[in-house]
Order: structure tokens, then sequence, then C-alpha cells
């Protein structure tokens, strides 16, 4: 059974880290751990809330490619411009209680807020036409 409101809830959470993000662009005053780490969280909420539209469950999980295959099984695609945000799973963990001083230089913050919010609003969208 759909879950539109759960999946509501999730989208609201997920803004919340995508704002966030949105004050962490400066490198000097968040870390790419931290950053890292809202992307993970505003991409899995994203995702479960998708699945969500889909009446689909989800394990508890933070693994965001493990999320895209469960929508893949359940028919959806994600876009392509959207892949590359699967890559942020070892932020929901391993990045978080160590620094990695070379995860700076690959970071582009400003691509990974588009992909975020681009994210977001392709599942509201999905949400906005599943709703009765």
């Amino acid at each position: 059974m759909k879950d539109l409101e759960q999946a509501g809830n999730l989208l609201r959470m997920a803004e919340k880290d995508c704002r966030a993000l949105r004050g962490m662009e400066d490198a000097q005053v968040f870390s790419a751990e931290i950053f890292g780490f809202h992307v993970q969280q505003a991409v899995e909420k994203a995702l479960k809330a998708w699945l969500c539209c889909l009446g689909e469950t989800f394990p508890k999980i933070h693994d965001l490619d493990e999320l895209g295959t469960l929508l893949e099984d359940a028919g959806q695609h994600i876009p392509e411009s959207f892949a590359g945000l699967l890559d942020f799973t070892d932020f929901a963990v391993a990045f978080r209680y160590d620094a990695f001083p070379d995860l700076e230089c690959d970071m582009d913050r400003r691509k990974a807020i588009e992909q975020v919010s681009g994210l977001l609003k392709h599942v509201q969208d999905i949400l906005t036409l599943t709703a009765p």
C-alpha cells in the first residue's frame, strides 16, 4: 500500500538536509565529511520517499545503491543526472568517524547541491502525481 504521508514526511526532512547543504558550501567552515553526510541523508530520504510513493517497503539501511536497486526492482529508473549521488553511501558511516583530507579535492559542492535539489524535485513530482 502506498504511504504518501510517510513519503511527504521523508521529503520534508530531505529538504531540511538540502537547506543545510546550501549553508555548507564553504569548505573552510564545513568539512567534506559533514557536507557529504548531509548529501547522503537527503538522498536516502528522497529514495525512501520514492519507494513509499510506490507502496514498496524498504529495510532500515543507509546504502544508497541498495535503495536504487529496490527502485529498479519496482520498475523505476533513477535518472542519469542523479546517479552520481549514489556514491555518497560511504558518508553515512565510514567517513563519519575518520577524517579523510583527500575527500575535499574531488568534491564539487555546488554540483552536489544542484543534484540533490533536482532529485528532491523529481521525487516531489512523483508524489504529486501519485496523490489522489
